[in-house]
């Protein structure tokens, strides 16, 4: 609630709230659109009553007052009958669906791989759903199931005879996991990292790394995968842990790996045996999350050929990291859904490593909290440390301080500003050749400022 009204309070004009996209009219927002008019309606009788049946100067003036400030009004108003359904309808049937799936899937004999972090956990859920496939039947929440209630939908689809199954657990408040470990009960678990993301609702970090953590807490001696190349996660992790890196994972040590726009290959040994991975996912920051399937494939049981074959299916994700390449000749990365600090370092060094003329566009990210002026002035840096020739950027709150980190690190190339996205993205077709490489650096949701 407390986050709606200081959206409320951003807003300069409800007119342009929504940039690109419209509301969607649900059961749910059609009954609030209802409810609303209701409010409105009570409200202008009120003030038209009032000042109809005034008779001194102040109840005009009341009246009038109402009438103009109805609009605010109506979004408090509101709130009082939402609280009620939400306390008398929503809550009871979100407890009955959470239960009702914790029952049924404390009976699910299938191996339950638990994903936490702050970063790359869908990245990770979609890797190992490929790469384990190969000889075990794995389901996963699709899209972005890593709530309570997305989570719970997922299992009552389960028909009983998967070998795998996967989860992402989202955390946006503190306990969050917890939460989630109560309803899944985990065998096995990965921590892909700690970073500022969703710092504005957490605070600090270290409740960011507790909630996480909380994972392992509930693992206990089993195994758990930690991400060694997040300083925090790394600093957390515990004995019997398993480290995994661009460098390997517990016993396998990558060797020769390589990445560009085909793709990303490396050789995995173990005791003297080397296995040669491919995969079209792009980055070397994506070994590590490789190495991770390879290691969990063969202790469930695959061959090697079977991993081999697996991780060869590896690609890029919708708008994470995904090539496309124009008929023109012009390569866009799409990293739209990417919006963390650890992502967006990775993402950079990758820029960093092509050739071509490089553009760089982003509205920056959202949720960074206290650490909003530091996160982004480290982003302007890191691009004048990668050498990239164009830096878009796209007017809102945070924008300045990568300008600001782009001026201090004296960059030389070219920076072009833009009032939103649309204008941006329509403007590019205009400014680019055969050649140039195009990446776009996270999206900037309609509510934020």
């Amino acid at each position: 609630m407390g986050e709606y009204f200081a959206w409320l309070a951003r807003v300069e004009s409800f007119l342009t709230v929504e940039k690109r996209k419209r509301l969607t009219k649900f059961e749910k927002a059609t009954g609030l659109l209802v409810l609303g008019w209701v409010c409105w309606f009570l409200i202008a009788s009120l003030a038209g009553w009032i000042v109809v049946t005034s008779k001194a100067v102040h109840g005009y003036i009341l009246g009038a007052l109402i009438l103009f400030l109805s609009p605010i009004l109506l979004s408090y108003v509101i709130v009082i009958p939402l609280l009620l359904l939400q306390l008398t309808i929503q809550r009871p049937i979100e407890y009955i669906t959470i239960q009702r799936a914790k029952r049924k899937l404390a009976k699910h004999k299938g191996v339950k791989i638990a994903i936490a972090g702050s970063f790359g956990k869908t990245s990770m859920r979609e890797i190992l759903r490929t790469v384990l496939s190969e000889d075990k039947n794995v389901s996963a929440p699709p899209h972005s199931y890593n709530t309570l209630l997305g989570i719970s939908h997922f299992i009552q689809t389960l028909q009983g005879d998967e070998d795998v199954l996967v989860f992402e657990f989202g955390e946006y408040y503190p306990g969050d996991v917890k939460k989630l470990c109560n309803l899944v009960h985990p065998d096995i678990g990965i921590i892909t990292g700690v970073n500022e993301a969703h710092l504005q609702k957490f605070k600090t970090l270290e409740k960011t790394t507790k909630t996480i953590f909380e994972l392992a807490d509930e693992l206990g001696t089993k195994l758990v995968y930690v991400n060694g190349e997040s300083e925090l996660a790394q600093k957390n992790a515990r004995e019997g842990h398993l480290i995994y890196s661009r460098r390997g994972v517990g016993e396998w040590k990558v060797m020769n790996a390589r990445s560009d726009l085909s793709g990303t290959s490396f050789s995995l040994e173990k005791d003297g045996i080397a296995t040669n991975i491919t995969s079209l996912l792009l980055g070397l920051h994506q070994i590590g999350p490789l190495a991770v399937s390879v290691d969990l494939a063969r202790r469930l049981g695959a061959t090697p050929s079977q991993i081999r074959a697996g991780t060869s299916k590896t690609k890029p994700f919708d708008h994470r990291l995904q090539l496309k390449v124009d008929r023109n000749g012009v390569t866009t990365l799409d990293d739209s859904y990417n919006g963390n600090p650890d992502g967006v370092k990775a993402v950079i060094a990758f820029l960093a490593s092509l050739k071509g003329r490089r553009f760089y566009v982003t509205p920056g990210l959202v949720e960074m909290g206290s650490k909003k002026e530091e996160v982004h002035r480290d982003i302007g840096k890191e691009l004048v440390r990668a050498g990239i020739e164009q830096v878009i950027l796209i007017k809102n709150s945070v924008t300045p301080f990568i300008e600001e980190g782009l001026r201090t690190a004296k960059y030389k190339g070219e920076i072009t500003w833009f009032d939103d996205g649309p204008s941006a993205y329509a403007a590019l077709p205009h400014m680019i050749v055969k050649g140039d490489i195009i990446l776009l650096q996270n999206d900037w949701p309609d509510q934020y400022a």
